[in-house]
């Protein structure tokens, strides 16, 4: 069977997201998420031994935080954070910070919706990636 990947328009498809995380795609080897941090909120100081991560961000303000050295964030900016490094992603904006991430290996889910991240950080461990992927 053929696989046909992912070829949507992500910008446009980041813009509309309202939720807190809603991953998008699952390969077997990368995962892209959809976020969306309401002013004020972060993601929340992590490190992922064995994932690297990349991070665009397509509207609003913050900053991440990266072993400590915080980087000023804005619109169309993309930030990666190497696999061991402990992290963050803070909204400092009036409005809400939204960004495309994209884990590899795979982190959740395929299909995972998170409205709020109270639900993300109620349902941690059973969301996490089961093998399962998009197609």
């Amino acid at each position: 069977m053929a696989k046909k990947g992912f070829a949507k328009d992500i910008q446009k498809l980041t813009l509309a997201n309202k939720n807190f995380r809603k991953v998008l795609y699952t390969g077997e080897h990368l995962q892209l998420v959809n976020m969306t941090l309401q002013p004020g909120e972060e993601i929340g100081e992590e490190v992922h031994e064995d994932r690297d991560q990349f991070f665009r961000f397509e509207e609003g303000q913050g900053v991440v935080v990266i072993d400590g050295k915080k980087n000023k964030i804005a619109d169309e900016l993309g930030v990666i954070v190497p696999a061991g490094a402990k992290h963050n992603v803070i909204n400092t904006g009036e409005g809400p910070l939204r960004m495309y991430t994209i884990y590899g290996p795979p982190e959740h889910k395929d299909k995972t919706v998170h409205k709020t991240k109270e639900i993300a950080e109620r349902d941690e461990e059973q969301d996490h990636f089961d093998g399962v992927t998009t197609e």
